[in-house]
């Protein structure tokens, strides 16, 4: 939304200046260059209640703005822009704060492991995150933890204010009226385009040999080993291998069931037989108990990657391509019902371009993979199954539908009314928010630094 810097999900990393990232139409790419430290004096330079905002923070998403600006000069008002945006945020920490509204840590979590799963499989491995960056894993992810959290929350508040609003058919028709004829939009060619995704299993020679080596180390722990040390020497969850496989207190139905009800069959200090899941093979041991969360221990392994069997995947998606092509099915149905992507599965197996969460994809921005598939396709056709690589790096097949393609064009109602309806939601949305930070804006503490006084922070950005 306009007053927010809500960037997408992987460039929010930026004032960490750990991570540079450009997502476009459902693709992202790590920066090329090398993160740059922080070799400015930090202090702070805002203060909305107990929130702070760090001058490094400001600096941080000024040099992603120069970077995007490739040469061109920013206004003159650009950095009190950045700071009143980033001060409305702590302003919505701060009432969150107030209000008890919260996000559990294992929504954290979550988002923290989905995040760095993506960044592995674009630099191509653990290893090589860690060797880009200098650091560990568990390091780079301690230092994204609270951000991610406050990111959450933010969403979240965001969500209770405007969540409900909504637009009738009337008001985008009146919103497209408002606007200049002479202003309307251009669009560039843009496709809509539909996958159905299976993951590809583990053979299970491989399956076998993971689990064997997995009751080796059951075994030894078992006979007397330490299985916190066992953990950091063995276990393929960076996360927690090193703490000796601690994963810390969950609640119930927070973590896998198969996990879950593993663990709970266990007293305290007990080991669980291997188990299954799908993040590869456990064991557990219990720790504690604490009314109704519970804290445990595991190793994890994880098959080989290259050792997974692709032809059952796409055997199944060549036999709902017939279906579909024999309209005895529906690509949306299709999708729904099979597609492992449950990102694009409950959306008929539409891509969503990450800008405006609109079904529309500008060509110049399509993973080149999709690109080069869809170019010589027919509108309605659909694709044979194609070997791919999930965003969490597995082995996968897919099948791609080409659902439109429209050429360049002037906006108009006919053609766009998707993304002119998203238009004037957001529009809706922002005044909604407007009237909430004028009511509140007035209810905390605010202090800035005298090189920044000029700036209008707690105002709403038009």
């Amino acid at each position: 939304m306009r007053i927010f810097l809500r960037v997408p999900a992987f460039k929010a990393l930026l004032s960490l200046t750990l991570l540079v990232v450009s997502a476009s139409a459902g693709h992202a790419q790590l920066g090329v260059g090398r993160p740059v430290g922080r070799t400015m004096v930090d202090g702070i330079i805002a203060k909305v209640d107990n929130q702070i905002v760090l001058k490094s923070d400001l600096e941080g998403v000024y040099n992603q703005e120069l970077a995007q600006a490739e040469g061109k000069p920013l206004p003159p008002d650009t950095k009190c822009k950045i700071l009143q945006s980033l001060a409305l945020n702590k302003l919505l920490l701060a009432k969150a704060e107030t209000d008890s509204v919260v996000v559990d840590d294992n929504q954290v979590k979550n988002e923290l492991d989905r995040r760095m799963g993506y960044f592995v499989q674009q630099i191509g491995s653990e290893q090589k995150l860690e060797e880009y960056y200098g650091k560990p894993l568990k390091q780079i992810k301690d230092e994204l933890r609270t951000q991610v959290k406050e990111q959450l929350i933010q969403q979240k508040m965001q969500d209770q204010i405007a969540g409900k609003v909504s637009v009738t058919p009337r008001e985008v028709r009146q919103y497209f009226g408002r606007m200049p004829k002479d202003s309307l939009p251009y669009y560039s060619s843009e496709v809509e385009v539909g996958q159905i995704v299976k993951i590809a299993q583990v053979n299970n020679k491989v399956k076998q040999a993971t689990q064997a080596k997995l009751n080796e180390l059951r075994a030894r722990i078992v006979a007397g080993e330490d299985f916190a040390t066992l953990a950091k020497q063995y276990s393929q969850d960076p996360g927690s291998a090193v703490e000796g496989g601690y994963l810390g207190f969950f609640k119930r139905r927070e973590l896998v069931p198969e996990y879950e009800a593993a663990a709970l069959r266990l007293e305290p200090g007990g080991i669980s037989p291997v188990v299954e899941s799908q993040f590869g093979f456990h064991v557990i041991q219990l720790i504690e108990r604490k009314g109704d969360s519970y804290s445990t221990r595991h190793i994890l392994l994880k098959p080989e990657t290259g050792t997974t069997d692709t032809n059952e995947a796409s055997k199944e998606l060549a036999k709902l391509r017939l279906r579909v092509m024999s309209d005895s099915l529906t690509f949306a149905k299709a999708a729904k019902d099979n597609s492992d992507d449950k990102l694009t599965s409950g959306n008929g197996g539409l891509l969503q371009n990450r800008r405006d969460a609109s079904t529309y994809l500008p060509l110049d921005q399509l993973d080149p993979a999709i690109f080069f598939t869809i170019d010589t396709m027919k509108v309605g056709s659909i694709s044979p199954p194609l070997p791919y690589r999930t965003e969490d790096g597995k082995d996968a097949v897919r099948i791609l539908y080409l659902k439109s393609n429209s050429p360049p064009h002037q906006a108009n109602l006919n053609d766009d009314y998707q993304k002119i309806a998203a238009a004037a939601l957001n529009q809706k949305k922002n005044k909604a928010l407007d009237a909430w930070f004028a009511l509140n804006r007035g209810t905390v503490y605010l202090e800035v630094d005298p090189e920044y006084a000029g700036c209008q922070l707690l105002n709403s950005i038009n």
